[in-house]
């Protein structure tokens, strides 16, 4: 076992993991609410703290073929959605590292204060 530390997100609205409560996301960071997971609504974000990568794997989505990669929460492990490696249509381009985050995954946190949020032990990633 290993001690893992996060980094917290210092934002009004926070999106965190709804397993663990794993800070992930400022809101101010969502590109688009209009995606589509695997279950269902999805967010895209500029930017992610707190996860891991899966292995990269060509995946057919609604728009076209992408390269992606599954992301977890670092924290709990719990998949959360997907980061766009690289997108093969050129109106697609603009997804590229950026990440999705599946609504059924997470929630929002408004005003989160300092100390809510802790170190976690987790087994060594």
């Amino acid at each position: 076992m290993g001690r893992l530390f996060a980094e917290y997100v210092d934002a009004e609205v926070v999106y965190v993991c709804n397993t663990c409560h794993t800070h992930l996301a400022d809101q101010e960071e969502i590109v688009s609410k209009a995606f589509q997971g695997r279950h269902g609504r999805a967010y895209l974000f500029g930017e992610v703290k707190n996860v891991t990568t899966g292995p990269q794997e060509n995946r057919m989505l609604l728009t076209g073929l992408h390269v992606v990669a599954d992301i977890y929460c670092r924290a709990c492990e719990n998949r959360l959605g997907w980061k766009y490696l690289s997108a093969f249509e050129e109106t697609q381009k603009y997804k590229e590292g950026k990440y999705i985050l599946e609504k059924e995954m997470i929630f929002s946190d408004e005003g989160l204060v300092p100390g809510a949020f802790r170190e976690r032990d987790v087994r060594d990633l």
